[in-house]
């Protein structure tokens, strides 16, 4: 029983208090968990004390019972054993977050390194010629000035949104330690790539109200960015929590919302635009940001496919039929909007491009994100008119085609696309 005398008693294993502690208050106040009367001591094994996660169940009635994950501020249990990598798992997770090593997932922290090694600044990348075309009368037509404002306009907000994603909704849900690790390294770069938006706006003396309030005001950015909200309202919803199936297969559908769709098909109208003006000797500096931006993204993606696919291996239940034709019609509806995208973008053939070209790209696109995913393709025959970007994703170290610098910008180590 509890000794009211001792300040510290409401703390100690085995108190139904120390449970209600331990769990957000806002939970306990609105009696969304059912908190146990006390521990079985029985049920504790020697060599492992049973943690509060283990002992508290989801308790909305008629509900899925759902085990309450760690979050990686449950208070210090003295003389709990020490970790095993077999404790650890991507999602629901009752393991101590707060202990990096063992590594079970060591592709995750190979990735962690390999952005660490590729890191970059906006402001090493040259823009002197950039605002001297953008200045000059008959240096770029108008359709090439509005693709460079709409794209400008559309990713200036475009990593935000991903950022709050992986900060408000993402981190807390993924479970294990070394995939937090490359979370928080790609918050940065999520930072940094808005960082870079601004200082081309800022170089070229463009109108910042204009561009970063233009997912607000262009319907075809604006679809774009609402579509993707949706995703982070859902998974950064204060009351949600994974641990059945419904919860988990919600989870792994706004992570392919963001990963497979946002990042992997909603950002290549943009990239082949503006890689498309450096080729031809345009705005190379934008450019260039642009094209490692790509390699950042391009890694963010297959960091969130591996954990998509890992998810899938540890809970083989969530991968039902009917949850893989609702992620195809997810990924088809995306490949719509990117459409409408590139006709806003791009109204009239420019560069030796045009917008029917772009509607095969994307089908192309989608196809490979549906492979990478272990569906099937969404668009049999899509194939690929546009070459020359997949020889700019897969470039691993020689000058870049704008004569500018060298791309392997690593602080160290060997460039890996993985």
């Amino acid at each position: 029983m509890l000794n009211w005398e001792d300040p510290l008693a409401k703390f100690k294993p085995g108190s139904a208090q120390a449970f209600k502690t331990m769990l957000p208050v806002a939970e306990v106040a609105q009696g969304a968990l059912r908190v146990p009367e006390m521990m079985d001591d029985t049920a504790a094994s020697d060599s492992a004390p049973i943690s509060v996660a283990d002992a508290v169940v989801s308790a909305m009635d008629g509900e899925e019972l759902a085990p309450v994950g760690s979050t990686g501020l449950e208070q210090v249990e003295f003389g709990a054993r020490r970790l095993a990598v077999d404790d650890k798992q991507m999602i629901n997770c009752r393991a101590d977050l707060n202990q990096l090593v063992p590594f079970k997932y060591k592709w995750a922290w190979q990735k962690y390194l390999n952005a660490c090694a590729n890191h970059w600044m906006p402001q090493e990348i040259n823009m002197t010629a950039d605002i001297a075309l953008w200045k000059s009368r008959d240096g770029l037509t108008d359709d090439e000035r509005l693709i460079i404002k709409r794209n400008l306009g559309f990713f200036s907000t475009a990593d935000s949104l991903v950022a709050n994603n992986l900060v408000l909704a993402v981190y807390r849900h993924i479970t294990n330690p070394e995939c937090r690790q490359y979370l928080l390294r790609q918050a940065f770069e999520e930072a940094l790539h808005t960082h870079a938006y601004q200082y081309c706006v800022e170089s070229l003396g463009l109108d910042e109200a204009e561009i970063f309030n233009m997912y607000r005001e262009i319907p075809a950015v604006h679809d774009k960015a609402s579509w993707a909200m949706r995703f982070t309202e859902s998974l950064g919803d204060p009351n949600f929590r994974t641990g059945t199936t419904a919860a988990d297969q919600r989870l792994l559908r706004d992570l392919i919302a963001f990963y497979v769709v946002f990042e992997g098909i909603f950002f290549y109208v943009g990239f082949v635009q503006v890689l498309s003006m450096g080729r031809r000797n345009k705005m190379t500096g934008v450019a260039e940001q642009f094209q490692y931006i790509l390699r950042d993204e391009s890694m963010h993606m297959n960091f969130g496919i591996d954990v998509i696919n890992q998810i899938k291996v540890e809970n083989p239940q969530l991968w039902t039929k009917d949850f893989q034709s609702e992620i195809a019609r997810l990924i088809r509806d995306a490949v719509s909007f990117e459409i409408s995208y590139a006709r806003d973008t791009m109204p009239r053939g420019i560069l030796g491009l045009n917008a029917n070209m772009f509607e095969e790209y994307l089908q192309f696109i989608a196809n490979r994100r549906c492979a990478q995913i272990g569906l099937a393709e969404q668009y049999p025959g899509a194939s690929n008119p546009f070459p020359w970007m997949s020889e700019i994703i897969d470039l691993k170290k020689e000058k870049n085609f704008f004569e500018t610098r060298v791309t392997e910008y690593q602080t160290g180590g060997a460039l890996s696309w993985d």
